[in-house]
């Protein structure tokens, strides 16, 4: 007997599913969870971003809270539902399962979406936070009839740096790296992420006979929006208390405190004639120009008739005995000149540079270029301790002068000391991004540290026909080391400032690599890296040694990279190691990590 089919009652009326759910929606107060957790999420959102602006947090920490807040509303919608209607209630086991589950999705998401990515790690450089009060000056245009004059609006842009930067509360950067904007019509965002500066300063400057007329204002570069502008007319002779005007202008507007005593100037160097201050400037716009394998004898001929005329003015003979410093560097004999040649030119260079540099310290003790000057000279004679101590006083003085952080991480890097090395390599690519002599020994660093892939993304900033003064740093040497040996070739042969019959060489062994050449091979000077992978790593040495023979102690992170590592395992490489001082430094210091002591006389290097 089948059992009887239920009737529908045609009169009922019609089941409203929507209005059901609708009517639970309200039981458990679901809207009214969901629009509270959302107006108090933003309210914690707004001020962690306020907090972050204040303190110059990294921009992670905002990213991270609105993440967590975001993934925190399927927990407020799971709470009201189960608590909306009932909230004395104790959680059951369905209220367990949805939280487990719930947590464990924001921990998966929390890690996809917060942790660095592997292409972030791959980036040149971390680059500087945006925020707090970081700015950057940007090339000031040169409104003169004369494009002669280009120097002299650089100028006004260095001296309103080097101001600015006297003020603690404020974090200059790009110093250097600001002058690859001097194109001009370039969008302002794009310029504060890449120099990482929350404000930009420019302006111009016009200068006719004995006066000169400059206008400047401060932009904020997320939205280009002014915030303040200024137009001076001054006299020559009034021009460094222009520039403290400008700086107390700018400083003043961003509410940051001087931080000055009293009486004290953000431009106390004044101790000069209008004319040989002029002199003094063309003398930094051929420093900042310099070319490898193009001697420095036209600034430094200006700047020995500055000291000259006027010899108590600080900045000149700091200056000064920085180009005393680079001069042996791009002195041709350094590439293509005899050993004695060179010996020549670093007996003659290198006492002048530490002789300048202690002029300039006696005159101004708060000299942080004087000392970087005399720590380089120290460097570059083998005294390394003494050197180390003279960038430390350096540092103390102006923690972000990128000159010291850039010489003494790399007299760190080329005794081994990598670890001790990098933390100064990264702020300066933080400071100063863009700066290819810093991003050349940046490359260098990471290529030593095993990491190719950082070296070869600082390397590809480099100008394509860049030639670092007396080494060759850049994307050959990067690609020849992953064993993309032909396009390394390809890279070497369109560098400049080498020797042609040096550069033709090491790209035939490059291009023959790994396979080993029969016949004799011509010297490679700054190029000889191309013998570690021919099966010559001893030959790879040579033009450290012909250095050090001169007298001249320039070593690079590059000693240290994997592809040295047969030639460290050499009696020639401890002799370099010994007559370099570089074993008499380790043992007052301390050992590099791919180097150890044996016995007494004795020391290995992996």
């Amino acid at each position: 007997m089948t059992e009887p089919k239920r009737q529908e009652n045609p009169k009922a009326p019609p089941v409203d599913r929507f209005a059901q759910l609708w009517q639970r929606i309200n039981e458990h107060k679901l809207v009214q969870w969901t629009v509270a957790y959302i107006a108090v999420a933003y309210a914690i959102q707004h001020a962690v971003i306020l907090t972050s602006e204040s303190f110059e947090w990294p921009n992670a920490v905002a990213r991270s809270t609105m993440l967590l807040l975001i993934l925190g509303l399927p927990f407020a919608i799971t709470f009201a539902w189960f608590h909306g209607a009932r909230a004395s209630r104790t959680f059951s086991r369905a209220e367990f399962s949805i939280l487990s589950v719930l947590l464990v999705g924001v921990a998966i998401l929390f890690y996809v979406y917060v942790r660095p990515t592997g292409e972030a790690a791959t980036q040149p450089a971390a680059v500087a936070q945006v925020g707090g009060n970081s700015l950057a000056v940007l090339p000031f245009a040169n409104l003169s009839r004369d494009p002669d004059q280009e120097f002299f609006s650089d100028g006004m842009t260095d001296a309103i740096m080097a101001a600015l930067a006297k003020v603690q509360s404020l974090r200059v950067v790009g110093r250097e790296s600001a002058f690859q904007f001097k194109a001009g019509n370039q969008d302002n965002r794009k310029i504060g992420i890449a120099l990482g500066a929350r404000y930009l300063v420019e302006g111009s400057v016009q200068k006719a006979a004995e006066r000169i007329r400059i206008t400047a204002q401060l932009v904020r570069a997320e939205d280009g929006v002014s915030l303040w502008t200024e137009t001076y007319d001054r006299e020559l002779k009034d021009i460094f208390a222009l520039q403290d005007d400008v700086g107390r202008a700018i400083a003043a507007s961003l509410q940051a405190p001087l931080g000055l005593k009293q009486g004290e100037s953000l431009v106390p160097d004044r101790a000069i004639s209008p004319d040989a201050y002029l002199d003094y400037l063309r003398a930094k716009a051929l420093y900042r120009s310099r070319k490898a394998g193009v001697a420095l004898d036209p600034p430094l001929a200006l700047l020995e008739k500055v000291v000259a005329k006027q010899p108590n003015y600080a900045p000149a003979w700091a200056l000064l005995s920085l180009l005393y410093d680079a001069a042996p560097a791009y002195d041709p004999a350094h590439l293509g000149g005899t050993t004695d040649q060179l010996r020549q030119v670093v007996e003659r260079d290198l006492p002048l540079a530490e002789a300048a540099a202690r002029r300039a310290i006696k005159l101004d003790p708060r000299s942080a270029d004087g000392y970087a000057g005399l720590g380089q000279a120290q460097t570059l004679r083998g005294r390394r301790v003494e050197a180390e101590q003279s960038f430390r006083q350096a540092l103390a003085i102006e923690p972000l002068n990128p000159d010291a952080l850039q010489m003494y991480s790399e007299m760190l890097e080329g005794a081994g000391l990598l670890r001790d090395s990098a933390p100064m390599r990264e702020q300066l690519l933080s400071l100063e991004p863009l700066v290819p002599v810093y991003n050349a020994i940046t490359a260098s660093h990471y290529l030593a540290a095993g990491d190719t892939r950082r070296a070869l993304a600082v390397a590809q900033t480099l100008p394509p026909d860049y030639g670092f003064p007396g080494f060759y740093i850049g994307e050959g040497t990067v690609y020849a080391a992953m064993g993309q040996y032909k396009l390394a070739a390809d890279k070497v042969s369109g560098v400049a400032g080498y020797p042609r019959e040096q550069v033709d060489a090491a790209v035939r062994l490059l291009r023959m690599a790994p396979s080993h050449p029969s016949g004799d091979i011509p010297s490679l000077g700054a190029l000889d890296f191309a013998f570690t992978y021919a099966g010559l790593p001893e030959r790879s040495l040579e033009s450290y040694e012909r250095r050090a023979i001169a007298g001249f102690q320039a070593f690079t992170g590059s000693l240290w990279a994997p592809n040295y590592r047969d030639a460290r395992h050499t009696e020639r490489f401890k002799t370099l190691a010994r007559s370099s001082g570089l074993v008499d430094y380790w043992k007052a210091r301390g050992w590099p990590d791919l180097c150890h002591p044996v016995g007494a006389d004795d020391f290995a290097c992996e």
